[in-house]
């Protein structure tokens, strides 16, 4: 009798810690609000990074048909 009551006091105890696990991610998830679009995700990541200018200045001239600036 005693091995039984033992063990449902071991098993409340571990469905009551799951039970809090189970809490603390529910809360940590509902914290954490993701955007909605990748896009708002990496929107202004480059805003300081001057290879970044670069690469839009050539994607300019590419769009433009401007060689000059490919030879460089």
């Amino acid at each position: 009798m005693t091995f039984n009551v033992s063990l449902e006091k071991r098993l409340a105890s571990v469905e009551a810690a799951i039970a809090e696990i189970r809490q603390q991610m529910e809360d940590k998830n509902q914290e954490t609000e993701k955007p909605q679009n990748w896009l708002d995700q990496i929107t202004g990541s480059f805003e300081d990074e001057p290879a970044f200018d670069e690469v839009l200045q050539y994607g300019q001239a590419i769009r433009q048909g401007d060689e000059s600036i490919l030879g460089q």
